[in-house]
């Protein structure tokens, strides 16, 4: 396995950065659309005028941890633009990796998961594993004469 650099030699001749850029788009159109999905279940729907759905209040605090967990991926789409090439694959490991997982756990949340939201949460899964292996895998060019910089798979654990 080849791993990726921030030339254009990833598919669709994008760099690194903007791709992964772009995939942190894909994630949060995603989110978006899964939850506006989840207004339209009437089941739902009749929870959240409640306050409470599948078990869990949605309070203040809980729309505030929403708020920030949901901030991730947004924010990730400029980070990953912005961030030095040596800042910018840690970066989006841990983003990545806390995304992942935190999908993971919603799908044993209050009981079954629908279809849709199951498939939204594979494609999320998916995503985020696949930002999180591109990571891993970035290699960034040092300045000449610099030797390499080191990337999350050259760390040691």
């Amino acid at each position: 396995m080849q791993p990726t650099t921030t030339t254009t030699d990833s598919p669709g001749g994008m760099g690194t950065a903007a791709r992964l850029s772009l995939l942190w788009i894909f994630a949060s159109l995603n989110y978006i659309y899964c939850d506006v999905l989840g207004l339209m279940d009437h089941d739902l729907l009749r929870q959240y005028v409640t306050g409470r759905v599948n078990g869990l209040d949605v309070n203040k605090g809980f729309l505030f941890g929403a708020a920030l967990l949901v901030e991730i991926p947004m924010a990730m789409v400029l980070l990953s633009q912005v961030l030095p090439p040596t800042a910018s694959p840690w970066a989006n490991l841990v983003a990545g990796t806390t995304m992942t997982v935190v999908q993971l756990a919603t799908l044993f949340v209050g009981g079954a998961p629908t279809a849709y939201y199951a498939f939204f949460s594979l494609v999320e899964i998916a995503c985020t594993a696949y930002i999180v292996r591109t990571a891993w895998t970035w290699r960034v060019p040092a300045p000449a004469g610099h030797g390499s910089v080191p990337r999350p798979a050259d760390a040691e654990l």
